[in-house]
């Protein structure tokens, strides 16, 4: 409710910021293309053998499509495969270049081509163009004017075993493995006009990062059931061997090689209609700046704990919290690795030449909090670190729940801020979506973030640390904190997303619970109700609902280096350099308004978690196969990372790309698994031990709603 309040006063505040001023052109995805006479209908015939250079020769398209005339984009860096729209489809290798990377690649966006503002202003690519690929996460998106997704037969979020059938319309596949990829496809729901409407397909797990993935839209049709045609210049490429001096025969070699993919992995490119590859961003393309900071802070420690002070002591009678003994509050000390003295919002990383965060020579002053529980009197408690929800802050961790947890089962619980993402970015972030050229500046400062959490981490654990000074120890001078028990983390909302890619990072956090928590914001922010305010800013900012897509898709490239999304194969069993293999509990509340659980269910098939069956009561999901690709629980107890769907009674969220904002969809779930008693007994135990315990029997994990 507070971060709602405080985004509905930004509204009218940035309003003036994000707005177009009045002889400013329409907001488009690219400026007009230049106009072109009509190409004609052109027969798919099969293509010649290719070269050695591009693979073996690409299947015959053995029945001839019908093709639609569309003019070729006259901007600089667009695609012309499909004739549309510019940067569609994508993410797409033709928007790369090759380069020195650990992918052959560097992604390679023009300028001209980036999605503009309502002022006219292009999205400057440069931090873009620093990636050696695409998102792991990325949805694919398409302009398909007059598709119909049921007459097709795609697979929709309902039914994500469809995808994978021989005959679907849309099909991925690994081009190293030639593993069909299972996925969901939708029409943007939010697109009121169906001729700027995006095809969107998102994996139900997250792509191999370093790997390129061929994909294919086929016999496609419209609500009549009648079959689209073809583009016309996607047509003409797959047709004869164009003369080298054509402007297209660059584009027919790069999709020679996506069709023998696609053949090799007996994938049937009758009635295609579009076909395009991409490559996912390798590990150090993704993770590398951030362990970079990890390693260069720790390697100034020199063994010890960070330098910290400590600002305020709370001492709490019995009679005032049964829970809670004492608070604490300080700050610590960690290199800065943004580019303004201290740090604050708008900094980006101070990059060095070789494109890496070096310190920029003073410290950054993180304020932590911390809770000591009544029970560590007598037993030293064990550490935690704590992860506050959206655009919050550090205080949180004095919530009543984490209190009850701290309380009920011993454990110290220390926060600091999300920086990029808390309380104090507020006002910077809602002026970003006015010029996404500036987002750079919230997932930059959200890395210094992981550095700082990774530091108070050290100084909870570190004999020279918290435990060294006299409010973390008891009146004999015996620690509160018990060092040897191993370093855990419990974050909740925005802190089981961002904690996700903590937990990746951490070399000290080997037991994680992410709590009502989901990754990848592209899928995320248009299924949440607390986006809606920043949505009202994107509006007046990039009002084409096509545009809104491309820019989803890109900012979750940059996203990817601070959040879950980014760092999900590397959360449990395949751990980064530098880090340990983690155990992680993901606790669901099912219907959540605010954190799709959807995302949360494409996190456990990537990571490996096991479910918690039965996970709801029969009917209660929408789905044919509710969960589908997430294995069952073998048994109780269980040594693993799991995920647990917790039933307080919400109806099942939208099945389309829309928040749950009517009163069918009823009161809002996302509080309720961290106020059960049970839950908080499961999460405790896996905290300590990494193994999760039966807490529900043989029935589904039901939480009461919260008053």
């Amino acid at each position: 409710m507070r971060l709602r309040m405080i985004v509905a006063s930004l509204t009218l505040a940035v309003a003036s910021v994000s707005a177009a001023p009045a002889s400013a052109a329409p907001a488009s995805a690219v400026p007009a293309p230049v106009s072109a006479a009509p190409e004609p209908a052109v027969s798919a015939s099969p293509l010649p053998p290719a070269s050695p250079v591009l693979g073996p020769a690409s299947p015959a398209v053995r029945e001839p499509a019908t093709a639609t005339a569309t003019a070729t984009p006259a901007v600089p860096g667009c695609d012309p495969i499909a004739g549309t729209a510019c940067l569609l489809p994508f993410p797409n290798d033709w928007f790369t270049t090759a380069a020195r990377t650990r992918t052959g690649l560097k992604v390679n966006l023009a300028a001209e081509a980036m999605p503009r503002n309502a002022a006219g202003t292009p999205i400057d690519p440069a931090q873009w163009n620093a990636a050696d690929g695409f998102s792991p996460g990325s949805m694919l998106l398409a302009h398909v004017p007059g598709l119909d997704l049921g007459r097709s037969g795609a697979a929709p979020v309902t039914d994500i075993g469809w995808s994978l059938r021989r005959d679907a319309p849309i099909v991925i596949v690994d081009t190293r493995t030639g593993e069909r990829w299972p996925y969901w496809a939708e029409l943007d729901a939010n697109a009121t006009d169906p001729a700027r409407r995006a095809l969107i397909v998102r994996p139900a797990k997250n792509f191999r990062e370093g790997h390129r993935y061929a994909v294919a839209l086929r016999n496609l049709k419209n609500a009549a059931g009648e079959k689209l045609p073809v583009p016309g210049t996607f047509a003409r490429l797959l047709g004869e061997r164009l003369p080298s001096g054509d402007p297209l025969a660059a584009r027919q070699r790069a999709l020679r090689r996506t069709l023998g993919d696609l053949s090799r992995a007996g994938v049937d490119t009758r009635g295609l209609h579009l076909a395009w590859e991409f490559t996912v961003a390798s590990e150090q393309g993704i993770a590398g700046p951030v362990l970079s900071m990890r390693d260069q802070a720790l390697r100034a420690l020199r063994g010890r704990s960070p330098e910290f002070t400590v600002t305020g002591v709370t001492d709490l009678p019995p009679e005032r919290d049964p829970h809670i003994a004492r608070e604490v509050s300080g700050e610590i000390e960690v290199p800065n690795f943004l580019d303004e003295p201290g740090g604050p919002p708008g900094s980006n990383l101070n990059r060095g030449p070789d494109g890496l965060p070096r310190p920029l020579g003073d410290t950054l002053k993180a304020q932590y909090q911390c809770v000591i529980p009544r029970s560590a009197l007598t037993r030293p408690a064990h550490p935690s670190l704590y992860g506050h929800g959206l655009l919050g802050r550090a205080t949180e961790v004095r919530a009543g729940n984490v209190r009850a947890m701290a309380g009920e089962h011993n454990f110290v619980f220390c926060a600091t801020k999300w920086i990029g993402m808390s309380d104090e970015d507020v006002q910077h972030v809602a002026g970003v979506f006015g010029d996404f050229s500036r987002f750079g500046t919230v997932t930059d400062r959200l890395q210094q973030s992981l550095v700082n959490f990774v530091l108070l981490g050290r100084a909870m654990i570190g004999k020279d640390g918290l435990a060294s000074h006299e409010v973390f120890q008891d009146g004999e001078g015996r620690s509160l904190i018990d060092r040897r028990a191993g370093l855990a983390f419990d974050g909740n909302s925005q802190g089981g997303i961002a904690g996700g890619a903590l937990v990746a990072v951490s070399p000290d956090v080997r037991n994680a619970v992410l709590g009502v928590p989901g990754m990848n914001y592209s899928t995320l922010l248009n299924r949440s109700v607390d986006f809606q305010p920043f949505q009202q800013l994107m509006d007046q900012s990039y009002p084409d609902k096509l545009t809104q897509q491309l820019c989803f898709a890109l900012l979750q490239m940059l996203w990817d280096r601070a959040e879950a999304n980014g760092y999900a194969q590397h959360m449990t069993g395949d751990p980064l350099p530098g880090s340990p293999k983690h155990r992680v509990l993901l606790h669901v509340a099912f219907g959540d308004h605010q954190v799709a659980t959807v995302t949360a269910e494409v996190e456990a098939r990537t990571i490996g978690a096991r479910i918690h069956r039965p996970a709801l009561d029969e009917g209660r999901s929408p789905d044919v196969a509710p969960f589908w690709g997430i294995r069952p629980l073998p048994d109780w107890p269980y040594p693993g990372s799991a995920i647990i769907v917790w039933d307080s009674g919400t109806p099942a969220p939208p099945t389309t790309n829309t928040p749950p904002l009517g009163p069918e969809y009823g009161r809002d779930s996302h509080e309720d698994p961290r106020h059960d008693p049970d839950a908080r007994t499961q999460k405790a135990y896996f905290l300590r031990h990494g193994v999760v315990v039966d807490v529900c029997g043989d029935a589904p994990c039901l939480a009461d709603p919260v008053p």
